[in-house]
């Protein structure tokens, strides 16, 4: 059967007892191909482990301890390379938690103000010339890491371009994000810098015109993680009034994120309205 004398076989019951888990888990282990039985006795249908399973056991049993998937555990009992493995878990879990910091600090923001409202006013704005980057994002939370890194990477062909930086307003670069009213599975980013008109696009980047109109706008102060209430609000303003949205949400960033603290950035928001005859 298994061979050795040393080696008896430990029937599913004990051996659950010996590593600390149920038998429903070593069961769901074994089908998953993940802690398979040493021998099935094929007239009852009992399994039996060795006692050198233990070790892969107990492995398991920690490492679910500490949210770690199956698949993963999977791929740590198997391969060479188990630090991989883990520490793609492990920034994935950092994520995780830096999603669940985020709404937890948007939760104390309306539980200190109530649900979100905003002070919208209308206004024109004119046809604007733009040099532009863009990306997409894969999901909500994903949002904030691509526009950093769009703002990153526009910000770096503009000073690498021979003509210098694009013009800039009396608060510094005017840069304006881009981004759907509606999020679907992927979200396309879109970061822009005013041009003045003549300047060609610096190379990396293409040029563009942002379309001017009427726009509902009105203005977040704090952490860009937090814009999406100030969103929420400006959107809500609109349906209530009867105003259709005609194109994305413009985000117009009026300080420095580098040298101002996050509960003093000034963000504003501007949606386009379809003009009425």
């Amino acid at each position: 059967m298994l061979g050795r004398v040393n080696d008896d076989p430990l029937s599913i019951g004990q051996f659950a007892r010996l590593v600390r888990l149920s038998v429903k888990q070593l069961r769901h282990y074994a089908e998953l191909g993940l802690l398979p039985p040493a021998w099935v006795d094929p007239d009852t249908g009992y399994r039996y482990y060795r006692a050198d399973q233990a070790r892969d056991a107990m492995s398991i049993g920690l490492l679910r301890s500490l949210d770690v998937p199956l698949a993963a555990i999977k791929d740590v009992l198997s391969t060479q390379d188990p630090a991989r493995v883990l520490g793609d878990v492990r920034d994935r879990l950092d994520d995780e938690l830096a999603r669940r910091r985020r709404s937890l600090a948007a939760l104390e923001r309306i539980l200190a103000g109530g649900l979100p409202t905003a002070e919208v006013t209308l206004r024109r704005e004119e046809p604007q010339r733009v040099a532009v980057v863009r990306d997409v994002a894969d999901s909500p939370e994903d949002i904030g890491r691509v526009t950093g890194a769009c703002v990153g990477r526009l910000l770096a062909l503009l000073a690498a371009g021979e003509h210098g930086k694009p013009e800039e307003g009396a608060d510094g670069l005017r840069l304006v994000g881009l981004f759907p009213v509606d999020l679907g599975e992927y979200i396309p980013i879109t970061m822009t810098a005013a041009l003045p008109e003549g300047r060609p696009a610096p190379q990396g980047t293409t040029a563009d015109l942002l379309p001017g109109g009427t726009f509902a706008c009105a203005t977040h102060t704090g952490p860009y993680d937090q814009i999406s209430l100030t969103g929420h609000a400006l959107v809500a303003w609109c349906v209530e009034r009867g105003h259709t949205p005609s194109g994305p949400i413009r985000e117009l960033y009026l300080n420095d994120p580098a040298v101002t603290a996050p509960d003093q950035l000034v963000t504003q928001l501007l949606i386009p309205l379809e003009e009425t005859p």
